[in-house]
């Protein structure tokens, strides 16, 4: 079996736009959440988002290719773009040895609603020749492909907020099983639209604290909801001797993969969390464990819902057993970039990644109230330096879908 490490990563968030900018805003305790700008939400009970703030797309593709692409293909390819450069991979492989594992949760609904709008106002003949493209989940994998002649598998992850992880842990299970040597993997989202938020509304789903600084709260006794996020994350995964041969920096060796589902309910989690805990555990052991759980950081799937925290926080107590569980770190970037759905999981694991290569756990910020039913080491609002061997990556899905990640300093 062959070593899987990673040598570029790209970042397009609501808390920057790039991997520094990300980071320095995680380690600050920064907030992304604010009031809606993209629609009127005089109507709509939710009134906050964490939005992308600093996007401009003519960074990375031409001006008529913006007019094309969906705006979740625009992230996508944001962030693939700064991956792939600072990899250096392009040209050192064999197109054909090359993949593009990208997802997305839901894909083109901006493009969806304005077309709709268009054929109902105006007539089938104005719908775009380009809205299936831009419509289609697969085309953020397909675009980052075409661009840059990656002619291995082109497979879209699609598991709704588990995307990001389940993408990333399939292009791992490629490379260590010898089918590719290198894969652009990770995830995009754009679903801050009228339709997308009133639909996550009608479910009850999101947040109707109005205030930024208290709407988005993991863990934390006051949660009513998680807020909608938006983005992508990229990373290139490349075998570790083809990598080493190269020159090529290193950030940390993805050496875990557990992947369940809950076949419980369609958005709520198993009452025991039976298939967090399997998938956490399958992750955790494959990589090894950590000798020490009090250098463990669990960056948490945590997206400020009573279910989910409650839940999440019992399957890292059954996955890794009470003891280590109260010993290691948890915390929940989404406290600062909002649930960016099928995002999430690739910007977390960039948290990982960064945590581990600087020996800093991330906060979860506006941690006030205590909940009994989440008592574990949350790494409330302030950053902590700490010397962290192993980072663990949780992400969970509607349809009951769990996806787990393990990263490790490359020895």
């Amino acid at each position: 079996m062959r070593r899987v490490v990673i040598t570029g990563m790209g970042a397009v968030t609501p808390v920057g736009s790039s991997v520094p900018a990300f980071w320095e805003s995680l380690k600050a305790g920064r907030c992304g959440v604010g009031p809606i700008t993209k629609f009127d939400t005089e109507e709509y009970k939710v009134k906050v988002a964490a939005e992308v703030k600093d996007f401009d797309p003519l960074q990375y593709m031409e001006k008529g290719d913006v007019r094309k692409y969906d705006l979740f293909c625009q992230y996508a390819l944001a962030a693939a773009s700064q991956a792939v450069e600072e990899s250096g991979v392009v040209g050192t492989l064999e197109p054909e040895r090359i993949g593009t594992y990208f997802g997305s949760g839901i894909g083109g609904i901006e493009t969806f609603a304005a077309q709709q709008q268009a054929l109902m106002e105006k007539g089938p003949r104005r719908v775009s020749p380009f809205f299936i493209p831009a419509l289609i989940i697969n085309m953020a994998s397909g675009l980052i492909a075409i661009k840059y002649n990656f002619q291995g598998a082109a497979i879209p992850a699609v598991t709704a907020c588990a995307t990001g992880n389940n993408a990333i842990g399939e292009a791992y299970r490629a490379i260590k099983h010898g089918y590719l040597d290198a894969v652009l993997t990770g995830g995009a989202e754009a679903a801050i639209i009228p339709l997308g938020v009133a639909g996550f509304a009608s479910m009850k789903a999101l947040s109707t604290t109005e205030d930024p600084e208290s709407a988005c709260v993991p863990f934390d006794a006051r949660r009513n909801g998680f807020v909608m996020g938006e983005g992508a994350g990229a990373l290139v995964l490349e075998e570790y001797e083809h990598a080493k041969a190269r020159g090529a920096k290193i950030y940390a060796e993805l050496c875990g993969y557990g992947v369940t589902c809950d076949a419980h309910h369609i958005t709520a989690p198993h009452p025991e969390a039976i298939g967090g805990a399997r998938a956490l555990k399958m992750a955790y052991e494959e990589a090894g464990g950590c000798e020490d759980p009090a250098k463990l950081y669990v960056n948490a799937h945590g997206t400020s819902t009573p279910l989910n925290d409650s839940g999440e926080t019992l399957a890292i107590k059954k996955g890794l057993g009470e003891e280590a569980a109260y010993k290691c770190m948890v915390s929940s970037t989404k406290s600062m970039t909002g649930h960016m759905l099928g995002a999430a999981g690739a910007v977390e694991a960039i948290a990982c990644v960064k945590a581990l290569e600087e020996g800093v756990a991330p906060p979860t910020i506006g941690y006030k109230e205590p909940d009994p039913q989440c008592d574990l080491d949350y790494v409330p609002n302030k950053a902590r330096k700490a010397p962290i061997e192993m980072a663990l990556s949780a992400s969970l899905g509607f349809g009951g879908h769990n996806a787990y990640l393990a990263f490790k300093a490359v020895r």
